[in-house]
């Protein structure tokens, strides 16, 4: 008969009730019954086994036999005091249950021998500075003096060598269990160093806290291990009820440490009813934990396949980045990074669970993740095939004060992606230089906010339903990183690379100011008649090198580079309309130097501007800001790759016409001569006068200038005169900078004349 169990002791967070969790399965799974399964149900793990309740309360009081779970590398796992309270118990305990504990302490005192002395020779020394009758000043001479410096310093060079020959030692001739702690606790780089998952600390301790050596105090808290009996204390069955099933837990033990994995037990400031308090822990919570962190055997990996230095590899482990929680702060950004731990909904087997760890090393593309990004858009590539229906993400961060505490940051549900997802992969590289810029020592603040900003948009999009909402927020933060680099700092990560059309599939809102931002972006002059030369507008925002135009033109050499003064850079993303009226302005006066008649921004295939879009535009009813923030990452369009696709924006139908005062205008800043079907022929070079009048509110002289050459060149407009307020003016001008159609400068001309139809 097969029993399900609803584990409420068993949760998500904190880390230490996940890792519980798999240490029941661990444990029923080798030592009980080899069929179990356990899954995630909400925020409750289930466990299916043979045993009933009662049973499976049973084995963890009576025959749960302890891993050996030993650190003789840490002076504080127990093995270099004479009768250390933590190990001392354990060693000369008779039971059978820890016969495999006794052979794992045995195995590490063969080794220890020489080290013990080392560190007896140390302990000896520092004692001299603490004899009875010495006075604060002898003392003080003592410490000073040049023989006891030197006797210190080479019995520590002494202890630091024996030390530093154990670990591989200890790899090389260890046998059974407890070598499986050692696995999970640090790995060996080639050149012989070790390396630690930020799971279990620095090697299985978190500063002065050795997590063996305190959960052999747990384990002589829950058994007898003086009588050789190794049965359970009166308290132990009351704990393992807490542990297990949630169960009210009468009496906890107070002042003893927990670790990073508690830290709503760990004590400390603001952690109770007054200013302090101290730690409260259930030794089964603290028993089970550990023996659940077996499961994340590390491994040495080298990334980006070069000559950079290995690092311990914790399955679905990656650096820690301050986005996409609440509380993040650009100070979480340590170097022990942060963790995913896996939530599967289907039953599976421990034997499972551990084949799915073993692949948690994820990759994006042929890279290692090493970002939070990274993992998410792996997880969501793969994790549904794995049966994994979210990830509890984990930071190893300092919290109260200084300590180091596993912090819930948030879960990571996992569905199935987007078929829009893989337009995040135009950004890998070009994120990677964007983060080592950003966590250089002189990068601005402004930058590494703009970046967090960037990563938080990303991790929302990879996440959620990917709403076009979503995706413009990520173009816009695209934007915002680019002109914190115009300032002249932090661009070393270069500009925006090319990017997919399918960006504008997936940001795609069906807006107005969505269809104006993609036609402002990319559109591009056209000059020289027998080698017509495209010129794109982004050199209009970004200072870009002519020869190399995904690259920034600096000066000074590599080391001490800066953004070269480009007078053609007008758009500084400040005002929408601003940055749309410079534009033109620039535009009018290169022409006018190369002896042009025609303003030169033509609009790009299936990208203009309509004449609904533009009658809203006209009548105020656009948010100009909007659509100009939305326009930088737009200009990075690949757009070769979009005149060969066939996507289409389309407009809705509307009867509303722009004014015809502006139709005027708009007539006489064409960036090529007009011939309609009826054989008759505009071509009216823009006056630079023209955009001046509007640029400094005067409607009306701009409407007169239009209006005369439109005359001159054979046009009858029923438009006489037209004025309207600067503020008004300023709008007229700045929508000139929206390009349209041959087919919608016939219909104005049209309207203007219908006797030209």
């Amino acid at each position: 008969m097969i029993h399900v169990h609803h584990l409420a002791g068993c949760a998500p967070t904190p880390l230490a009730h996940y890792l519980k969790a798999l240490g029941v399965l661990r444990l029923v799974s080798e030592q009980a019954d080899r069929d179990a399964r356990g899954w995630w149900d909400g925020d409750r793990f289930r466990l299916a086994t043979r045993l009933s309740q009662e049973e499976l309360d049973n084995f963890i009081l009576h025959d749960y036999r302890p891993t050996p779970l030993v650190s003789p590398w840490n002076k504080g796992s127990g093995f270099f005091l004479k009768n250390d309270p933590g190990l001392r118990p354990v060693e000369a305990s008779n039971s059978p249950r820890f016969s495999a504990y006794r052979e794992g302490i045995k195995a590490s005192r063969a080794l220890l021998e020489d080290i013990s002395s080392a560190d007896q020779k140390i302990r000896d020394i520092k004692a001299e500075t603490k004899v009875r009758g010495l006075s604060g000043a002898e003392r003080g001479r003592l410490r000073n003096s040049e023989d006891y410096k030197t006797r210190l310093r080479q019995a520590d060079r002494r202890f630091k060598q024996l030390k530093a020959n154990l670990i591989p030692d200890l790899r090389l001739n260890w046998r059974g269990p407890h070598r499986e702690w050692l696995d999970v606790a640090m790995v060996l780089e080639s050149d012989g160093d070790p390396k630690y998952p930020a799971l279990l600390g620095t090697g299985g301790n978190d500063g002065r806290l050795d997590f063996t050596n305190n959960f052999m105090k747990r384990l002589g808290e829950l058994f007898s291990l003086d009588d050789g009996s190794g049965k359970p204390k009166p308290e132990a069955p009351g704990w393992v009820l807490g542990a297990l099933w949630g169960e009210p837990v009468p009496g906890h033990i107070r002042g003893q440490p927990v670790g990073q994995y508690l830290p709503g037990t760990a004590g400390g400031a603001n952690n109770a009813n007054g200013p302090d308090s101290g730690s409260i822990v259930n030794p089964a919570d603290f028993v089970l934990m550990l023996e659940g962190a077996i499961a994340f055997t590390s491994h040495a990996v080298r990334r980006f396949g070069s000559s950079e230095s290995s690092r311990a590899a914790s399955p679905f482990a990656v650096n820690a980045s301050a986005a996409a929680y609440a509380s993040a702060s650009l100070d979480d950004e340590s170097a022990r990074g942060e963790q995913w731990m896996p939530l599967w909904s289907r039953p599976s087997s421990y034997f499972e669970l551990r084949r799915l760890l073993a692949e948690g090393r994820a990759q994006v593309g042929a890279q290692s993740a090493r970002e939070p990004l990274d993992l998410a858009r792996a997880a969501k590539r793969l994790g549904t095939t794995r049966g994994i229906k979210a990830f509890q993400r984990y930071g190893y961060i300092e919290r109260n004060g200084q300590t180091n505490l596993a912090v819930p940051l948030g879960r990571f549900d996992v569905k199935e992606g987007s078929e829009h997802l893989a337009c995040m992969d135009d950004l890998d590289a070009w994120l990677r230089r964007l983060s080592r810029v950003t966590r250089d020592r002189g990068a601005p603040a402004l930058l590494a906010v703009a970046e967090k900003s960037l990563v938080d948009s990303l991790i929302a999009v990879t996440e959620g339903s990917q709403t076009p909402e979503q995706w413009q927020r990520v173009l816009i933060c695209l934007g915002e990183i680019e002109q914190v680099m115009t300032h002249g700092s932090g661009f070393g990560a270069g500009p925006i690379p090319r990017l997919r059309p399918e960006w504008v599939a997936a940001s795609n809102d069906g807006s107005a100011e969505f269809r104006l931002a993609l036609a402002f972006a990319l559109q591009r002059g056209l000059h020289r008649e027998r080698h017509p030369v495209t010129d794109p507008i982004r050199r209009h925002w970004l200072p870009l090198d002519p020869k190399r135009p995904q690259q920034f033109a600096t000066d000074g050499t590599d080391s001490a580079a800066r953004l070269k003064a480009a007078p053609e850079v007008v758009m500084h993303g400040r005002r929408g309309l601003d940055d749309a009226v410079a534009l033109i302005e620039r535009r009018v006066v290169e022409e006018s130097q190369r002896a042009g008649r025609h303003l030169p921004l033509m609009a790009a295939l299936r990208a203009s501007a309509s004449r609904t879009d533009l009658s809203s535009l006209l009548s105020g009813g656009i948010d100009l800001d909007s659509v100009m923030a939305l326009a930088p990452a737009l200009m990075a369009l690949d757009r070769n790759a979009w005149a060969r696709q066939r996507i289409r924006i389309e407009s809705p139908a509307s009867s509303d016409r722009p004014d015809e005062a502006w139709l005027a205008i708009r007539l006489c800043t064409l960036p090529w001569p007009l011939r309609t079907n009826s054989g008759f022929e505009l071509d009216i070079g823009t006056d630079p006068a023209l955009i001046r009048r509007l640029a400094n509110g005067d409607a009306a002289s701009a409407v007169a200038i239009a209006l005369r050459r439109l005359s001159a060149a054979g046009v009858r407009s029923t438009v006489r005169a037209g004025t309207v307020p600067p503020n008004t003016a300023r709008l007229w001008a700045a929508a000139i900078a929206f390009p349209i159609t041959r087919r919608t400068a016939e219909r104005f001309l049209y309207r203007l004349d219908p006797s030209k139809e």
